[in-house]
Formats: structure tokens, C-alpha cells, sequence
């Protein structure tokens, strides 16, 4: 039996994401998609998959037929979209995965904490570099201590469409809270770079983390665990080069990142090179911040509908 899921945004993620259940899920029966745009080639395509559609927004979406029977809605639209669309589909009992930096409800990056909100109403996706780099912050985490985590996300300009360009400020506050959050970083921040090379490069994401004297090897091959995890998912994923670590001198300004009150005598500073090449389902390979966004609300969704089928079996 499958769950019946919808999406609402019909850009370039909400199209990935469609077409991602549609070839890959086994679970899951994508039987509607939003947008607001009658010409978008998102719903061009939903249409000729025998997708049902609707060009009026969460509106027309919860007006069709359909909906009464869909359990989990994808939200790939915008920050400020979303909070209305939470507004309308909360009363109405359905999941909303989030796909925009709107951070309502928590925050879930797969391989990391993906089983810890299975029951909530609405998850939030982080952003496309967090998910990206978050997993590497919480594999140090995991090792030891992570006094400062600052992650730079590289994006082929042609690939940050009006949402992503719009939502540059919600992407770093959201981003750089998760690295907290779940990453486990005392403090975190978070930078976006919209590389404008042709032809475009695709997503090139750099991790900085602050840490006390520990096991190095013990770091090294909890990220290249973490990395194998996050590859399960998204194939395209991989580290670029060898993990770096260097001693920062007792007089460099970099110091002054650490928590306030933090001490400790030696620190260094570990580096992480990642580099994410999209599946080109819809979007062109260089894509690959999209890619490892729709691929991990899809693993997200599926274990959503699985926790929901055992607890209707459990009944």
C-alpha cells in the first residue's frame, strides 16, 4: 500500500521532487501538484505524467478531489509561502515537509537525526548546503567536541532560481542554527557563494570546524562513515580530498570564534572538501544542491509513511 503524497511548487524543486517519486519510491504515489503558474513547465510535465494539477496554490490544492486522500505534503516554494501554507494544511491534519528555510518545525537532515521527528507535522529540510555539510559537522561532533562549524556552500548561479535568490538571508540564520542544532557545533555560521562560471560548476561545499586535541584518526573515519551514509541517497556525494587539520597559534584571531568562556590550549582546525553532483532526474547535473535537497526530503517522506503504515498496523 502506498502513501499518497502532493507537492506544492512547481519550479525546478518541486519538478525534481515529482519526478524523483514518480521513478524511485516504492512507497510513495504522488497523485497532485500546486503551483501558481498555469505555463510552468513544472506543471506541463505533472500533466503529461497523469499528475493532477491545479495553477491556484494551496487552495486549489486542498479544493481537489485528490487531496482528501494525500497524507504528506511538499512544500518547494518560498520562506514566506510556506508559513501560509502551514496556516492552511495544519488544521487539515496532513505531514508538510518543508522544503524552503521558513524553519517551522524541526529540523531533519537524514543521516543524521532522520528518525527522531517521524510524528511531527512539519519537518523543515534545513537548505541545500545544510544538508550538504551538516552531516559533516555532526560526524566530528560525534568524535569530539565541535567548539566552532562554519560551512561555505559554492552553487552554480544558474541553479538558484527566484526562491533560493530571495531566500539568501532565511538560507545563512536557518543554516547556521542546524549546525547547532543538529550538527552539534557550540556555534555555527553559514555562507552561500552563487558561482556565476560557464559552464556552471557543480555544488562545491567547504566545512571549517574548531576542536580540541582528539583521536584524528577516530575523526577521519567517522566523516568517511558519514559520507558512505549520505551517499546511499544521493550517489553523487563524495569528499573531494583528504580531511586537513591544523593547529591554530595561541595569537591567531581565529581563536576568537570559540564560545565565549571557552578555553583550551590547543585547537585545531578541521577541513572538509565535498563536492555534490546531481542525479539528473529533471535538473542538470551541475544541480547538485538541488538534487541532495529533493533526495533527502524523498528519504524523509518514505520514513514518515513507513512510521505512520506501523503505527495503523500496531492499532
Amino acid at each position: 500500500m502506498t502513501t499518497k503524497v502532493a507537492v506544492i511548487g512547481s519550479g525546478n524543486i518541486g519538478t525534481d521532487l515529482m519526478i524523483k517519486v514518480l521513478r524511485l519510491s516504492e512507497t510513495l504515489e504522488i497523485v497532485a501538484m500546486a503551483g501558481i503558474d498555469p505555463e510552468s513547465d513544472g506543471l506541463s510535465r505533472a500533466r503529461r505524467l497523469k499528475v493532477a494539477t491545479t495553477h491556484d496554490g494551496v487552495e486549489g490544492l486542498v479544493a481537489m478531489d485528490e487531496f482528501e486522500d494525500v497524507e504528506i505534503v511538499f512544500d518547494a516554494t518560498s520562506a514566506g509561502a510556506h508559513r501560509h501554507h502551514e496556516d492552511v494544511l495544519r488544521p487539515l491534519g496532513r505531514v508538510l515537509i518543508d522544503l524552503t528555510p521558513a524553519a517551522i518545525g524541526p529540523y531533519v537532515v537524514p543521516p543524521v537525526n532522520g528518525e527522531d521527528h517521524l510524528s511531527a507535522k512539519n519537518v523543515n529540510m534545513v537548505t541545500c548546503g545544510g544538508q550538504a555539510t551538516i552531516p559533516m559537522v555532526a560526524a566530528v561532533s560525534a568524535v569530539t567536541p565541535v567548539h566552532y562549524g562554519e560551512i561555505v556552500a559554492s552553487i552554480a548561479s544558474r541553479s538558484a532560481g527566484p526562491g533560493t535568490r530571495a531566500n539568501i538571508d532565511e538560507f545563512t540564520e536557518t543554516t547556521s542554527a542546524a549546525i547547532e542544532a543538529v550538527g552539534g557545533a557550540a556555534r555555527g555560521k553559514a555562507i552561500i557563494v552563487l558561482n556565476p562560471a560557464e559552464p556552471p560548476l557543480i555544488m562545491r561545499d567547504t566545512v571549517y570546524c574548531l576542536i580540541s586535541d582528539c583521536d584524528t584518526e577516530a575523526v577521519r573515519a567517522s566523516i568517511a562513515k558519514m559520507a558512505e551514509n549520505v551517499q546511499a541517497y544521493v550517489p553523487g556525494y563524495r569528499l573531494k580530498q583528504e580531511v586537513q587539520f591544523d593547529e591554530v597559534a595561541a595569537d591567531d584571531p581565529m581563536r576568537t570564534l570559540l564560545p565565549e568562556g571557552q578555553t583550551t590550549n590547543r585547537v585545531w582546525k578541521v577541513s572538509i572538501f565535498l563536492e555534490v553532483e546531481g542525479a539528473a532526474h529533471y535538473l542538470p547535473a551541475y544541480a547538485g544542491n538541488l538534487d541532495i535537497m529533493t533526495s533527502a526530503a524523498l528519504r524523509t517522506a518514505e520514513r514518515i509513511a513507513a512510521q505512520h503504515s506501523r503505527e495503523v498496523a500496531a492499532k
